[in-house]
């Protein structure tokens, strides 16, 4: 199977995860890490639930990853995750020793890989990853765009929903 259709399915897996996170509430994030075409370890994003700011889909997946391998280094492996990863992410990934990173939208505010930030491309690191991004971009994309939509949203009805109580609330002597 070419690297292009491995990527899709790879990718794929990942949006399974990232719609687990947000039948949990979580921003839609998935990550899998893959060694030898085979799936190593898995994640989807947390931190709300699991109260853990480092709870990110990429970091559960290192953390699954190594735990089943026994090895904090993944050289050889391969992190597929829906949204560009974060600088924590970046260097978590540079000191796990993964060969190749794989995203599939970009995230232009906090993005540590191509968009804010070129995170791997600091001369000073002593790990170089591969890289390609925008794969199935459309789809993750369309993933988290939904979710923010949807948020903003219900938002915006509980906001007008207490306007509405306070203004009853002051219409009575």
């Amino acid at each position: 199977m070419s690297d292009l259709k491995q990527d899709d399915v790879w990718m794929a897996r990942a949006l399974t995860l990232a719609r687990h996170a947000e039948a949990l509430g979580e921003v839609p994030v998935g990550a899998v890490v893959v060694l030898d075409n085979k799936e190593i370890g898995a994640g989807f994003n947390a931190p709300i639930s699991g109260c853990d700011p480092t709870a990110h889909a990429e970091i559960r997946a290192l953390r699954d990853a190594a735990s089943r391998v026994g090895n904090y280094r993944l050289a050889g492996a391969t992190l597929y995750v829906t949204l560009e990863p974060c600088t924590m992410c970046v260097g978590a990934v540079v000191h796990s020793r993964i060969s190749r990173l794989v995203f599939g939208a970009a995230e232009p505010k906090a993005g540590a890989v191509e968009s804010a930030r070129r995170t791997l491309d600091e001369p000073h690191l002593n790990w170089k990853v591969a890289v390609a991004g925008g794969v199935m971009a459309a789809e993750c994309g369309q993933v988290i765009s939904a979710f923010f939509s949807r948020r903003r949203k219900e938002i915006r009805e509980r906001r007008q929903q207490n306007q509405q109580l306070l203004t009853k609330g002051s219409e009575t002597p």
